[in-house]
Formats: structure tokens, sequence, C-alpha cells
């Protein structure tokens, strides 16, 4: 290959990349309703139209817009089991180390270990792992922190906060289409869709 060759590939390979670069990439539909009743039947029918990567979005929590979403029960409450389960055997088993095994210390002809002696250990370790199960579960769980959405650059948006519904479909559904998504959503009688781009 000789150094023209070189030269020009390079030369298209930096063009591309700053058209790539500079354009704007959907990533999503939103897509904006003025009430509780246009919400959920917006989000029957989200459902029903077969997409998968979506979310509705309130200023107050709906009574069951979960179970409209198909939104699945959390892992959660098995993990804090699993971390208080750790911490209860963890417990244990120490305090038989400490206690039993590595420095046995007789007294009085009291046993080495003892299940009263040691339930105060017990209960705190088994109360810390799941606390900190919990806490650390529902960040993971929730890809928390999150420190920027291009949903946030939407002026419309902003209102979720105050009186307005929103629906997001996201740019990643193997359904999503720019344009048959952007009509399917003013059929579902939205006052307002935008599209989303970052």
């Amino acid at each position: 290959m000789s150094t023209t060759e070189v030269q020009v590939i390079t030369q298209k390979y930096h063009d591309e990349t700053e058209l790539d670069a500079g354009a704007p990439t959907l990533v999503g539909m939103l897509a904006e309703f003025k009430d509780v009743d246009s919400i959920m039947d917006a989000a029957r029918k989200v459902r029903a139209g077969g997409y998968k990567v979506w979310d509705v979005h309130s200023p107050f929590p709906i009574h069951g817009i979960d179970a409209t979403i198909g939104i699945r029960p959390t892992i959660l409450p098995w993990l804090i089991l699993c971390g208080g389960l750790f911490g209860f055997g963890g417990a244990i088993a120490l305090q038989w180390y400490c206690n039993a095994y590595d420095y046995p210390f007789p007294v009085s002809g009291k046993p080495f270990f003892s299940l009263p002696a040691n339930i105060p250990i017990i209960f705190e370790l088994t109360v810390l792992c799941s606390a900190l199960t919990a806490v650390f579960g529902m960040l993971g769980l929730n890809r928390l922190p999150t420190l920027y959405n291009p949903i946030f650059k939407s002026e419309r948006f902003r209102r979720v906060t105050n009186d307005r519904f929103f629906i997001v479909i996201d740019g990643s559904d193997a359904k999503f289409d720019a344009t048959t998504t952007a009509d399917f959503l003013q059929s579902l009688g939205a006052t307002a869709v935008e599209r989303i781009e970052d």
C-alpha cells in the first residue's frame, strides 16, 4: 500500500469520525400525557404493542402501574436474606473459632462455646450484613448512581415532577423505529411526542 493510499484512508477515517461525533444519536421517544387515566391506557397499549424497553414517569406513584408495565417483583428480598444468613453464619463461626478453638479459656467450668452468650454478636452481625446488602443491592439493581440521562435535556420532561405524565420508549428496544414509534405514541392520545437525542 502506498503512502498516498494510507493518507487517503486515514483522512477518510478522520472525516467519518468527525461526522459521527457531531451528529446527535436518537436514543428514544418521549410522549407526554395529561392525566392518570390516559397514561394507564397508553401503558397498556404500549405493552400490548410488543415494546420491551420502556418506562412510565409520573409526579406521584400510580397504583397498579407496575403490573400494567409488566415489572417483575424484585429479587432484593432474597439478596437481603442471603446477606443476613451470611452474617448469622459468620458470627457463629467467628465466635466459635475465637472462643472454642483458637484460644479456649476455661472460666468456672463454663463451656468454651455457648449460644446464649453469643447471641448479641450474632444479632448485630446479621442486621449489619442485611442492611449493607439492602443498600448496595438496591444501588446495583437500579444501576445507581446514574449521573446523566439524555432525557434530562428535554424542557418538556421537567414538568414530570409537577403535573405531567410521560412514557419513554428506549431506542435499544428491538421494535423501535423512529417514524413508526412516533406515530404509535401519537395514536395513543399523547399531547406531545418528542425525540430524545444524545
